[in-house]
């Protein structure tokens, strides 16, 4: 990954302590931004967000939700949302859930979601236009040592889903959820295909009826 010795250069990593991530995330000029924070370096994003990575950003929500009603998954999503590992790590994923019949629901507050409180989600997830190769490389490091079940990077630009199980601050591709079981990950990529023509209830009438 790049470095960069100015702790407020953006859109790559720089060199910083837990302390110097924490005050700009607390910082207005950077409100719109998301930040990560791995092993003494952070990155904040400020790359403005296109229509792609707004529509299968929604889209991916929905299908993983329908999915959740269909299979009788307890779930919960959260959409760039801070989660802090305290003076270790942090970031803020496209989407999170947190899945199963353990996880306690974190308050519906400002607070970041602390890790060493409520645990880690099951599943982070990346939606990657111009950060695809540090999704795939300096990110995908920081969930597996966050310890994430499973990690997906979308390819906005080719409508394709590179899912990744973790376990033992290790990760492999799958091709197959295992923390939404049996949800193929091709046909979250076949619905990313399918929005290019189709709208969302179209897409959802599909989804249940591919499903059920």
């Amino acid at each position: 990954m790049t470095l960069s010795t100015s702790p407020t250069q953006t859109d790559t990593w720089v060199k910083a302590t837990w302390d110097d991530f924490a005050a700009l995330m607390d910082d207005p000029q950077y409100e719109e931004g998301r930040g990560y924070f791995d092993h003494g370096y952070m990155r904040i994003e400020m790359a403005s967000l296109g229509r792609g990575h707004a529509r299968q950003n929604t889209l991916i929500s929905q299908l993983i939700s329908i999915y959740g009603m269909l299979r009788n998954l307890r779930i919960i999503g959260l959409m760039n949302g801070s989660i802090y590992k305290p003076g270790e790590r942090g970031c803020q994923p496209d989407m999170a859930f947190y899945i199963g019949d353990d996880f306690q629901i974190p308050p519906q507050d400002n607070a970041p979601i602390d890790v060493n409180v409520f645990g880690p989600p099951a599943l982070a997830i990346e939606i990657s236009g111009s950060t695809f190769k540090d999704d795939l490389g300096a990110k995908r490091l920081l969930y597996e040592r966050l310890g994430v079940a499973e990690y997906w990077v979308v390819n906005v630009a080719e409508y394709d889903v590179i899912a990744f199980a973790v376990a033992d601050q290790r990760s492999g591709e799958v091709q197959t959820s295992e923390v939404l079981p049996g949800l193929e990950i091709g046909l979250v990529e076949e619905a990313l295909r399918r929005s290019q023509t189709a709208d969302d209830s179209t897409l959802m009438r599909w989804l249940m009826e591919t499903l059920q």
